[in-house]
């Protein structure tokens, strides 16, 4: 399956999708086109190569005829019958109206009005169509089929706009990255705009490090603002590899190191981090500063849960700082079976590979309790809830799975 990862370390524009896009191997000709089944005139699409930091990458620049669009207002109405009147493919019209769709939302929920209120500006609605099909359009000629995405650079301080000096990220561009991993590392600048944020929040599937690939194109869009890191977005395209024997996900992972509280304490911040969801809680022992003996508490969860669970375990521990990062796990296909054993129903965790089963798990808790009924020692009850479990799949199935 084709894929393209966009790695957003300087931040992502619309024009700055297309330059990668470009720079990648799209045709500029095949893309220019496309984009003319839009019935837009009065307008040119210009692409240079730039040195940005002594990297080179594709600059892209629209020029459009004022005085012609001037006298065109647009609404989201409007553009929505632009794309849907033009002779693009059904899908990408689609994409591209779902585009448009998130970022009137956004914007509508910034200016507390109606989406269908929102006034797209004459020149600005022409420059943003062309960004939003063109990144549609190209992805779908580059015959990507999924996009990814990296924790998008956001930039700081602040930016004039219409509506006068605003903080960034743009009050916009952060309603549409809500659930999304962004960070500033106090680069000065509007690093990711809301054109940028509205085509990545609606076309990546997922957010987080590069999933597993062959890379066989690399891409680099130039911005157009002089910055101490290069002012690139930078697209790998390429093949992943599916696996049908085992899943992969993006998560978080939380650390911190405690050498000052009560041990008792533990029990209960572990207990309640499980109960908000977390996938798992670890504590190791570890030697900290001043050769004090401490505990490493590390909590592995959604990317998108990240700030909760932050602030209940600076909340619930003694702890006044943690780091937390992200990181790319493989795990097996499993489901949860329940099976009549003579000791009752007990549930068994099943994990499997492909057409394999690799493992098969009683619920502890379950068995924990049927051994306190029953008084029958546990590891009864394990084991036979995990040979009545197994004897459910045929013994071909069996080959991977620990006697």
């Amino acid at each position: 399956m084709r894929i393209a990862y966009f790695d957003c370390f300087s931040g992502a524009s619309g024009d700055m999708i297309l330059g990668a896009l470009l720079d990648a191997g799209l045709s500029l000709h095949q893309l220019e086109e496309k984009l003319f089944k839009l019935n837009l005139s009065h307008y040119q699409l210009k692409a240079k190569k730039v040195l940005k930091n002594g990297i080179a990458g594709t600059q892209v620049e629209i020029l459009i005829d004022e005085t012609h669009h001037r006298d065109h207002p647009r609404h989201l109405r409007d553009i929505k019958a632009i794309i849907n009147e033009s002779t693009l493919q059904k899908s990408v019209k689609q994409m591209a109206t779902e585009v448009f769709q998130r970022l009137a939302r956004a914007e509508a929920a910034v200016h507390m009005t109606d989406v269908g209120n929102i006034h797209f500006h004459e020149v600005g609605a022409v420059d943003a169509i062309l960004d939003v099909v063109g990144a549609v359009v190209g992805l779908s000629l580059l015959g990507v089929t999924k996009v990814y995405c990296s924790p998008i650079h956001v930039g700081a301080g602040t930016v004039n706009c219409q509506h006068g000096t605003l903080p960034v990220p743009a009050p916009a561009t952060v309603e549409l990255m809500k659930e999304k991993p962004i960070y500033s590392t106090g680069v000065v600048g509007e690093l990711l705009t809301p054109t940028g944020a509205a085509i990545l929040s609606t076309l990546a599937s997922d957010f987080g490090c590069m999933p597993a690939m062959s890379p066989q194109y690399t891409g680099y869009g130039a911005g157009k603002a002089e910055l101490p890191l290069p002012n690139l977005l930078r697209v790998f395209i390429g093949d992943i590899a599916e696996s049908v024997d085992y899943e992969t996900e993006t998560v978080a992972v939380i650390e911190t190191g405690i050498d000052d509280m009560n041990p008792q304490i533990y029990d209960y911040v572990i207990e309640k981090i499980l109960k908000m969801g977390a996938f798992d809680v670890l504590l190791k022992p570890v030697q900290m500063k001043k050769n004090r003996p401490g505990n490493l508490l590390c909590v592995i969860c959604k990317p998108e849960s990240v700030t909760d669970f932050a602030e209940t375990i600076l909340r619930e521990t003694t702890t006044i700082g943690l780091r937390w990062r992200l990181e790319n796990r493989i795990k097996a296909q499993r489901k949860l079976i329940e099976v009549p054993t003579p000791y009752g129903m007990i549930r068994c965790k099943v994990a499997t590979s492909g057409e394999r089963v690799v493992n098969v798990s009683p619920e502890y808790e379950d068995c924990k309790k049927a051994a306190f009924e029953q008084n029958v020692p546990l590891k009864e009850i394990a084991d036979s809830a995990k040979a009545l479990c197994a004897s459910r799949f045929d013994k071909s199935l069996l080959s991977g799975l620990s006697e």
